[in-house]
């Protein structure tokens, strides 16, 4: 017995030191990321506008935006890395002695009826291809509408669009904002960049100025700046078309199926002012600002088909929304804020 809990130990120390060295190395692009972005800054601020442009009014135009997008990229970046992602509550995790029932039912009706009698009080509307309700076996949970299990994370998560390595974080309900804003201030940052040393690195390509090895910091600047603008341009552009949509990237690619409808691409889709605001917040103030402000708890969302169809039996707007406050609860969203 000693001999095998010592072997035992072992094994667990190994995994521990593996387990601790894999986080480690998610952490490289975030620091590739943060040394381009120190390394940037040096090049424009010092090689740039203080050692490289002569007139006093355009050093500090320039260094005045430069630094307004700069702080943006930066607060959004971080928000993006360090938001902690959104886990399933407690209250949608199967009891053990169910999961038993479950794992060792006979049949998949019995199986889907055990689930569907624990998920009665829950309000879940995704559904599984055989009909059934979402149900993860690694974390023993109900999913949530629109819930995933991240294996990076190894946590199910609220409304997941993807897991990121640049940002070694799961893009999700809690951060999507500060995701869509740093893609955003990115792609901003790069054009501002680019745009406004493009006349000096014109310049010194020409050798018109000689500005030692500064030059060469200058001219990786602009090159650098422009490769990272047209890479961002696409991957930005395709965030702002599924916070439109009122989709996750997951979704673009598998439609969620839902109990009534069947799969449907368009499920959330709402319309593009309110699939806006569920992710910025009705706050127009604070729509660009890396703070936190979209609608929602992650555990429940507004359902376009549902709200269509108490529209079409009622044919009053403000009717309508008494009754989808009553009838469907689980849809209809509250202007709450995570803590």
């Amino acid at each position: 017995m000693p001999v095998a809990m010592g072997n035992y130990d072992n094994d667990g120390k190994r995994s521990t030191a593996l387990g601790s060295c894999m986080s480690a190395l998610k952490w490289i692009p975030v620091i590739f990321i943060a040394a381009v972005i120190a390394w940037s800054y040096y090049a424009y601020v010092v090689q740039l506008c203080l050692l490289s442009i002569e007139n006093t009014f355009e050093q500090i135009v320039f260094l005045i935006f430069y630094h307004i997008i700069c702080v943006l990229f930066f607060w959004s970046y971080w928000n993006t890395i360090f938001t902690p992602v959104g886990t399933v509550p407690s209250n949608w995790r199967i009891p053990e002695t169910d999961i038993e029932h479950i794992f060792h039912a006979d049949t998949q009706d019995q199986q889907k009826r055990i689930l569907e009698n624990f998920a009665k009080t829950l309000p879940v509307t995704n559904r599984t291809l055989n009909g059934s309700v979402r149900f993860c076996e690694k974390c023993k949970i109900i999913k949530p509408d629109r819930a995933h299990h991240c294996s990076v994370c190894g946590a199910c998560v609220l409304k997941m669009d993807h897991h990121c390595p640049w940002v070694n974080n799961c893009v999700n309900f809690t951060n999507y904002k500060y995701f869509v804003l740093f893609l955003g201030y990115a792609l901003l940052y790069c054009l501002y960049v680019a745009l406004t040393s493009l006349e000096y690195f014109i310049r010194f390509w020409r050798g018109d100025l000689n500005g030692g090895m500064g030059r060469f910091h200058i001219l990786f600047l602009f090159f650098v700046s422009l490769m990272f603008a047209i890479s961002l341009v696409s991957l930005f552009g395709y965030h702002v078309y599924l916070t439109l949509m009122n989709r996750t990237t997951l979704e673009a690619f598998r439609a969620p199926i839902f109990r009534i409808g069947g799969p449907d691409k368009n499920g959330y889709n709402l319309g593009k002012y309110a699939n806006f605001q569920e992710v910025f917040g009705d706050n127009w103030k604070l729509w660009f600002l890396p703070v936190y402000t979209s609608m929602g708890d992650g555990i429940s969302y507004p359902i376009r088909h549902l709200e269509e169809d108490a529209e079409s039996l009622l044919g009053n707007s403000d009717t309508r929304i008494e009754m989808e406050e009553d009838v469907f609860p689980e849809t209809r969203f509250h202007s709450t804020y995570l803590p």
